[in-house]
């Protein structure tokens, strides 16, 4: 008996068809909405009802999280962008060119992320502009939040007719 080949055969590399992804996928997307520029959301909600205490906490929070991703972008920005996009560029040739299944799956859960990041950076910076305090912070959160939720679906949506054609003419072509 060959133990590499039946790890293989046991794991199934083939993405796709992989429950693992699916559940990644949706785990990725459900914290992505949860965690708005690192404030949880429920804290945000709890903060909009209350008031006091819990809106300086959320505020607190957003100027944090604000802080330190707008530091990273600054100091670090540069070299950052160079390699996600060198690293998208890489998985997608590697999957939608050459069609390495693996890699078109990283892609799709990696590429759309990015856009969630760089949406996070803009949002930050206008937090810091002024829109950090009360109702301005709180819309500013809820867009982001929004358009996150949007990407999300969108990105789903796709990846599930993509992983469906995958399954499907693996099916037809193993046949």
């Amino acid at each position: 008996m060959d133990l590499p080949r039946t790890i293989l055969e046991t794991i199934d590399l083939r993405s796709f068809s992989n429950l693992w992804f699916w559940i990644a996928l949706a785990v990725m997307w459900s914290t992505a909405s949860h965690w708005v520029i690192g404030v949880p959301w429920d804290m945000v909600l709890r903060a909009r009802r209350k008031g006091g205490t819990l809106q300086q906490d959320v505020e607190d929070l957003a100027r944090i999280y604000t802080s330190r991703l707008l530091f990273i972008g600054r100091v670090s920005g540069t070299w950052l962008m160079a390699l996600v996009t060198g690293g998208l560029s890489g998985m997608w040739v590697l999957g939608f060119w050459y069609g390495i299944e693996f890699f078109q799956a990283v892609f799709l859960l990696v590429g759309p992320l990015s856009l969630v990041g760089l949406m996070s950076l803009r949002a930050a910076r206008r937090i810091e502009a002024g829109e950090n305090t009360g109702d301005a912070l709180f819309r500013r959160l809820r867009r982001h939040r929004f358009n996150t939720q949007a990407i999300g679906l969108v990105s789903i949506f796709f990846t599930a007719m993509w992983g469906m054609f995958q399954n499907l003419s693996a099916s037809v072509l193993g046949n």
